[in-house]
């Protein structure tokens, strides 16, 4: 049977899913408050995770260790390192890894950790297709599929936008989501990571947090409800 774990990253979005789901049923666990339920027939999990790649991995495990998820979704808000993207246009994870693991000296390529067989960390291409359809059907037109970067930085100047680009190829950069794919692959999880624009890649465009946010939150909740109706 399918069961359907849920990282958000905003308050607002969380909220959203929460309002639309039945049969709720709380528990806290290493501060994370956890709530399972039904989302559109679907049974779910939702936590938002925090800040970080530690609080992303420790959430992820615990999908898996405690509340036996069988996929998994990480939604949130990323900035963009691809011209192309606008404010608020939505990325589909083809993989993610981390823009800020370097073990060079020891004859790995930057981003690979020691003991793993990949250096990216390939989302399911079921689960892809069905976040790029949801999120096509949400916001048309305004979707990229491609590699998410992560890392526990908040990139702000372009200098270190290009470094990473220059690093990893990425389409955007925020501070969970291969944490989350890293701990789902170890796991055997399938997994998806979808984020929100916040920003342009040259940061000629701008537009004020709040409102950001209120899209940002309203469009990852709509996609995830769209991809639990079909995930069954």
């Amino acid at each position: 049977m399918t069961k359907l774990g849920i990282v958000g990253a905003m308050q607002q979005e969380v909220e959203t899913l929460l309002a639309a789901m039945q049969d709720v049923k709380k528990t806290e666990k290493a501060v994370a408050v956890f709530y399972e339920g039904k989302l559109e027939g679907l049974d779910v999990v939702v936590v938002q995770c925090g800040v970080g790649k530690v609080n992303a991995a420790m959430c992820t495990q615990s999908l898996c260790d405690c509340f036996g998820v069988t996929h998994l979704v990480n939604t949130g808000i990323a900035g963009s390192l691809c011209a192309d993207l606008d404010i608020a246009d939505l990325v589909v994870s083809e993989d993610a890894m981390y823009h800020d693991f370097d073990c060079v000296h020891f004859g790995y390529e930057m981003g690979r950790v020691p003991g793993m067989d990949v250096t990216a960390f390939p989302a399911d291409e079921k689960m892809a297709a069905l976040a790029f359809a949801a999120a096509e059907k949400v916001n048309p037109g305004h979707t990229k599929v491609g590699r998410v970067a992560s890392g526990d930085l908040f990139v702000a100047e372009r200098k270190a936008k290009e470094r990473i680009i220059q690093r990893t190829g990425a389409l955007c950069t925020e501070m969970e989501g291969a944490a989350i794919a890293h701990t789902a692959y170890r796991n055997g999880v399938p997994f998806v990571v979808i984020r929100a624009i916040s920003d342009k890649a040259d940061d000629s465009a701008e537009m004020d947090y709040p409102t950001f946010e209120k899209i940002a939150a309203h469009r990852c909740a709509a996609v995830t409800m769209e991809m639990a109706r079909n995930l069954k």
